[in-house]
């Protein structure tokens, strides 16, 4: 049987498995074994949504009287303008750290406009995502790897979590590590090579804005975080949801925190995004030349709950598709994953000991993967 054939046997038993007795580590498996994505369920016409995408409590926290979602609050957005055009006024630079440490500590989510990337290079970046997502499956399939270990370059459905995961997520994923060690452009899909390229030598700029930012609302000297490898590492996933026929039923990305230090989003008009802010769900709106900018759990952890990283989703959506290109700012692979943290000895005090053991990157990282995006921390983990 040729590999095509092969490929949408795979999708057509997925796409029936609700009419025959279900088994669903074997249509992972098969879903897995076609290299197609969720595009490919797409393409070949799926009018419902198989049941290993349907998340049977996706109402069960919306439901609750306790938690709703708002259409009143938005999260912060910060213009780093003066940063640029005003770089040596102590003022400006003082009020916008004043914004980016209430944030962090309040929200763990902010926006930022005038961040110092253009603005076709954001929607080139979207557009090279596009490109690669929707060309021929042939194309893509050389790329179709679960190796997170020894490959930088991966495509596949729902990254690291597919088998573990209690839902899968109607989403697929190009992933790259370009940081600390350079990434070799020819590992890259020809399609988006370039601008890949460009945009993370971008967002590399931005982090360490970010992290100096960051250090001084801590109370730090401002190279702080950088000079203990925060802005080492970069690893990029750029993400693809299709139109979904019911949305109702599934995610385009499980509640979750980030492992992260820091995560740099560019998203879409479409939107989608929302973060869970005092017990209730708050839509991201998409902001044109925009960035969406989150902590993760390393840098909660560093900082002793001083900054906060919080759960997170995106919503499925009959149009589409919905892009996005998030730019996690961490240490991926060893030797640099060895690397220990606990919180940071000058936040510590009597009235403020350490909540959170020491721990190594990679110790985080395994537990967040072994557990997918189940809605949990991965600092339970590590708390004292």
């Amino acid at each position: 049987m040729s590999e095509n054939k092969v490929m949408n046997t795979n999708l057509e038993n997925i796409k029936e498995d609700h009419e025959h007795v279900y088994d669903r580590h074997k249509a992972l498996k098969a879903l897995d074994e076609s290299k197609a994505g969720v595009k490919g369920l797409v393409d070949i016409g799926v009018s419902k949504v198989p049941k290993i995408f349907i998340h049977e409590n996706i109402h069960e926290h919306d439901n609750k009287h306790t938690i709703s979602t708002s259409t009143n609050l938005s999260i912060p957005l910060i213009d780093f303008g003066p940063l640029f055009t005003n770089p040596t006024s102590s003022s400006l630079r003082l009020e916008i750290v004043e914004k980016v440490k209430y944030a962090s500590e309040k929200w763990g989510f902010f926006q930022v406009v005038n961040h110092g990337i253009p603005n076709n290079v954001l929607d080139d970046m979207l557009d090279g995502v596009l490109r690669f997502h929707e060309q021929e499956s042939e194309m893509k399939k050389e790329f179709y790897s679960r190796d997170i270990n020894t490959k930088k370059v991966n495509y596949n459905t729902n990254f690291f979590d597919l088998f573990v995961t209690p839902a899968v997520d109607w989403r697929d994923t190009l992933s790259c590590i370009v940081a600390p060690q350079p990434l070799d452009p020819q590992e890259l899909p020809t399609v988006c090579r370039d601008i890949i390229m460009e945009y993370s030598e971008h967002v590399k700029k931005v982090g360490r804005i970010l992290f100096e930012l960051f250090s001084e609302a801590l109370g730090l000297n401002s190279s702080y975080l950088e000079e203990i490898d925060c802005a080492k590492g970069l690893f990029l996933l750029c993400h693809y949801s299709p139109p979904c026929p019911e949305p109702e039923l599934t995610f385009g990305s499980s509640a979750h925190s980030d492992s992260s230090f820091l995560t740099v989003l560019l998203q879409d008009q479409i939107g989608g995004l929302q973060v869970f802010h005092e017990n209730q769900w708050v839509d991201v709106t998409p902001i044109h030349g925009s960035l969406v900018v989150n902590l993760g759990d390393m840098m909660q952890l560093i900082t002793n709950d001083k900054f906060l990283s919080v759960k997170h989703r995106a919503l499925a959506t009959k149009i589409g598709p919905r892009v996005s290109v998030a730019c996690f700012f961490r240490q991926h692979l060893p030797p640099e994953n060895s690397k220990v943290y606990g919180p940071i000895s000058d936040l510590l005090t009597l009235e403020n000991p350490p909540v959170y053991k020491e721990t190594s990157v990679k110790n985080l990282i395994s537990h967040y993967y072994g557990k997918g995006l189940d809605g949990t921390s991965a600092l339970d983990h590590v708390k004292l």
